[in-house]
C-alpha cells in the first residue's frame, strides 16, 4: 500500500529529545510544543504523529530518563552558553536553519577545539545525554524563549534534571 503522508514534520528523534528536554511524561506537554511548531497538527488531525508522541514518551520513560546525566558547564562553555542565549534573544528568526547557523557561529567563535565538542557540550549540559538532535530543529520546536530559560537555569546552577 501507499505509505501515510508525513504529519507535522516532526521526526521521532526530535520527539524523543523534546520529551527528554521537557522531562515530561505528559503527551499534552509535547503537543503544546508541536502545535506551536506545526499549528495545523493536533492529535485528531495527525493520529500517526500522536502515536509517535506516545511511543516517544514510553521510550523516554524506559530508556532515556534512567540514564540521563547532566553536567555543569566549564568556564568556556558558560561563556558560549551566554553567547547562545543572547543570540537567541536578539534574533527574530524562528526557522530551524537560521537558528542552526547561529549555534554554529557561536561554536566557531568560542573556545572549542571543534564544533563536535560544542554540540556535545550542549547535549550533556542541556539534555543530559552525550548525543542529540540538530540543535536548530530542536530549538525551533522547543522554542527560543524556552531554550533561553533553560540556559539561564543552567547558568544559575539549577538542577535541571528535575524538570
Amino acid at each position: 500500500g501507499a505509505p501515510p503522508a508525513p504529519e507535522g514534520h516532526v521526526t521521532f528523534a526530535l520527539l524523543l529529545n523534546l520529551a527528554s528536554a521537557c522531562n515530561t511524561e505528559d503527551p499534552k506537554v509535547l503537543w503544546g510544543f508541536i502545535t506551536r511548531y506545526a499549528p495545523d497538527a493536533t492529535p485528531e488531525t495527525a493520529p500517526i504523529l500522536d502515536r509517535l508522541v506516545h511511543h516517544a514518551i514510553a521510550y523516554y520513560q524506559d530508556f532515556v530518563k534512567p540514564s540521563k546525566t547532566y553536567r555543569a558547564p566549564t568556564g568556556d562553555e558558560r561563556a558560549a552558553l551566554e553567547d547562545l542565549a543572547a543570540a537567541l534573544e536578539a534574533t527574530d528568526a524562528a526557522d530551524a536553519e537560521s537558528i542552526q547557523n547561529a549555534v554554529y557561529e557561536i561554536g566557531k567563535r568560542d573556545a572549542f577545539a571543534d564544533l563536535r565538542a560544542w554540540f556535545r557540550a550542549l547535549y550533556e549540559i542541556l539534555l543530559g545525554t552525550d548525543q542529540g538532535p540538530r540543535m536548530g530543529s530542536f530549538i525551533a520546536l522547543f522554542g527560543k524563549a524556552e531554550t533561553v530559560a533553560l540556559i539561564r537555569r543552567v547558568l544559575a546552577g539549577e538542577d535541571i534534571s528535575r524538570g
